[in-house]
């Protein structure tokens, strides 16, 4: 076993029934195989949907068989049978739960981890109203009813008010009124409020509906949810694991990771950004560290505060754009992948039109030649859509690769100063004295190398001669 007894946190979770929202999504599934392998919890009970014709205990299934869990099932394959799954779905009524999951979650559950939520950039705004807004209410609804409730910790994003430039832990007035645009959500004709100009005129000066409905969701939590012992966690850019559960584990293309490997695979070689401005990525297993943390802390203080906790680097241990770009192709070069398009390579466009003719040149250009050349030797086409779904993906983190921000971390430093020496040993969350850009780098591109494009260390020989 991993379990520290010593660490008051870990105590904590001792015979607890948690509850988690978005358990299949990345951070989802770090948090469950760290509640598992560091503590001492009696059972993990997942809100999970059918999914294109996969029903929930087939998507349970799958979950625990992922490569995530490989460290839990060295230590103790049983402490997988400590996970069950509660058929729901957050777009629907009551998290679309029966009488009788309500019952045991209500008689049972003592800390909720709400981790669900679209964080598609460019997700329709009735979607992302139902996924993000009517969910926390939802959720609010049945921590109410929970008889045993200690603890809900709500992921929320460090972007939700990136209207402003400096960012307290603190909850801002909401951009509009949440229970109104859930109302509208349901009554109005979805084609018309989905359309981009009246997207456009509801979401204001946030970038995209993902920022605008996280904005309301904190307002619900505020102003609902006052009465129960309540935590928010506002993470910036999360990316590959820095140690847990293994060095560089990630199972998304999203974000970050996206770039680095389109840049690896040398499919992206232009992207439009400011190399002056803050990279704010923080590491996965650190987010998860803090919301285990946020569950102990949100027990033990008065159910009337909101505290709200910046996730972020920015403020602590920056590192810009331009730095990832000279580390991150360095990094690239010396641990290249396996199977690639063109040599890594592209730079940064700090130009807006400038980015816009080397897509055209580097991006389009060669991908309708091999796609011509699929045609005539009888193959499918492939190199199109993959140019336009890079194009689609890195005109959405536009905002935030041109900005930078400037967020507080106090209370998170405060909490990080409450904890003993056992507690950092097992949920330390400081990217500050032991945490290197550079060196953290190399674990990303390594991790994808191995985890997403399954390459073996032992081939990076092989690859180094091919390059």
């Amino acid at each position: 076993m991993e379990v520290n007894n010593n660490s008051p946190v870990v105590q904590f979770y001792d015979n607890k029934t948690v509850f988690i929202t978005g358990a299949t999504g990345f951070m989802g599934k770090v948090l469950v195989e760290k509640l598992l392998r560091s503590t001492n919890i009696l059972k993990l009970l997942l809100l999970i949907r059918p999914k294109k014709g996969v029903q929930t205990e087939q998507r349970l299934q799958t979950l625990l068989s992922s490569s995530v869990f490989d460290r839990v099932r060295e230590i103790d394959p049983a402490l997988l049978e400590k996970v069950e799954v509660v058929n729901g779905d957050i777009t629907e009524d009551n998290l679309g739960i029966d009488e009788e999951a309500e019952r045991i979650l209500t008689e049972s559950v003592n800390v909720v981890f709400h981790c669900a939520a679209t964080v598609r950039f460019d997700e329709d705004l009735t979607k992302s109203v139902a996924m993000n807004v009517s969910a926390v209410l939802a959720i609010i609804d049945l921590a109410k009813k929970t008889k045993k409730l200690e603890a809900l910790v709500d992921v929320s994003t460090a972007y939700c008010n990136c209207d402003l430039k400096n960012i307290d832990e603190i909850i801002y007035p909401p951009p509009g009124n949440p229970r109104g645009l859930v109302d509208c959500c349901k009554w109005m004709d979805s084609e018309k409020l989905d359309g981009p100009e009246m997207t456009k005129i509801m979401i204001g000066n946030r970038p995209n509906t993902y920022t605008f409905t996280k904005a309301l969701a904190e307002a619900v939590l505020h102003t609902e949810g006052a009465s129960l012992p309540l935590a928010i966690i506002r993470p910036s850019i999360v990316t590959a694991a820095w140690k847990e559960p293994f060095p560089g584990w990630v199972d998304n293309f999203n974000g970050a990771t996206g770039v680095l490997a389109g840049a690896g695979a040398g499919l992206m070689r232009t992207l439009y950004c400011k190399r002056s401005c803050v990279a704010d990525m923080v590491p996965v297993d650190v987010c998860i560290n803090l919301m285990c943390v946020l569950g102990w802390k949100a027990a033990s203080q008065p159910a009337s505060t909101t505290p709200v906790y910046n996730c972020t680097s920015g403020g602590i241990n920056p590192i810009t754009w331009g730095q990832v770009e000279a580390w991150g192709l360095q990094t690239l070069v010396d641990n290249p992948y396996q199977d690639v398009f063109w040599y890594p390579g592209g730079s940064y466009k700090e130009n807006w039109y400038l980015n816009r003719f080397f897509q055209l040149l580097f991006h389009y250009g060669p991908a309708h030649c091999v796609d011509l050349l699929c045609r005539l030797s009888g193959r499918k086409p492939f190199l199109v859509k993959i140019s336009n779904m890079m194009q689609k993906s890195t005109k959405a983190l536009e905002p935030f690769t041109t900005n930078s921000w400037n967020w507080s971390n106090n209370n998170v430093v405060k909490l990080e100063g409450e904890l003993t020496v056992e507690d950092r040993a097992v949920f330390g969350f400081d990217i500050k004295t032991d945490f290197d850009w550079k060196e953290y780098l190399a674990i990303y591109v390594q991790g994808i190398r191995k985890f997403l494009f399954k390459s073996d260390p032992s081939t990076l020989p092989g690859s180094r001669r091919y390059m």
